[in-house]
């Protein structure tokens, strides 16, 4: 081949290459640059994120209940909770949620039975036994005391949210319990010290923290001689 011929397809192939990692960063970019934005049906409901397993992973529970319970429940389940990346990335630098975070508690159920190798303890099962969603957005919600900017809903199956209303009783479990800006942040492991730090933590929660926690021993002093 002649040496001309050679130099136009090694510049041909050069400006391809250019080309195709140049659409590349753009895409890298523009997928980094999304922001997720809760979005709403025209009566109201929330239309549930489906990729929420992409966000970023806060906790899991296992057969949590914030009431007496009498008995053993007769089924197990694990409660997972997930919240959106620029969400997450806020509370790092401030120690509170900023608006639009969105935080989605995912219910499985327990199982113990059903894999060959399990020989005890449980894992969690491939079916979503329920699904719900708390929002902070203030274009939605403008209250006045209990709830504030914060609605919780209860998802379907057609992935279609429902709003409880501010009577109900999560909303006032989450105002005089919950760790950072009515959300259960102490269940949060790399979380809670964080807002301690950052000085966010609520005056509910450190009351209730406090008054659990066992008073010191008095110290004995030695009789003077």
């Amino acid at each position: 081949m002649p040496t001309r011929n050679i130099l136009a397809a090694c510049a041909s192939l050069t400006a391809i290459l250019i080309a195709a990692t140049a659409v590349h960063t753009t895409h890298r970019v523009q997928a980094q640059s999304k922001t997720y934005s809760p979005e709403y049906t025209k009566s109201g409901e929330l239309i549930a994120p489906t990729n929420y397993r992409q966000w970023i992973f806060l906790t899991s529970g296992f057969d949590m209940t914030y009431r007496e319970r009498k008995g053993a429940p007769d089924h197990s389940m694990f409660d997972n909770v997930f919240v959106n990346p620029e969400a997450y990335a806020s509370f790092l630098e401030t120690g509170t949620w900023p608006d639009k975070t969105v935080l989605v508690l995912e219910n499985r159920g327990a199982q113990e039975k059903g894999e060959v190798i399990v020989k005890g303890g449980r894992f969690q099962g491939t079916e979503v036994m329920g699904l719900e969603v708390h929002v902070k957005d203030s274009t939605h919600f403008n209250r006045e005391g209990i709830g504030g900017q914060w609605g919780f809903y209860d998802v379907g199956s057609d992935g279609k949210g429902k709003l409880f209303e501010p009577s109900a009783s999560c909303y006032t479990c989450h105002a005089q319990h919950a760790a950072v800006d009515t959300t259960f942040v102490q269940f949060y492991p790399t979380l809670i010290e964080l807002a301690a730090k950052k000085g966010t933590l609520s005056d509910a929660y450190r009351r209730e923290r406090d008054s659990s926690q066992p008073a010191a021993p008095e110290s004995k002093q030695s009789p003077k001689p």
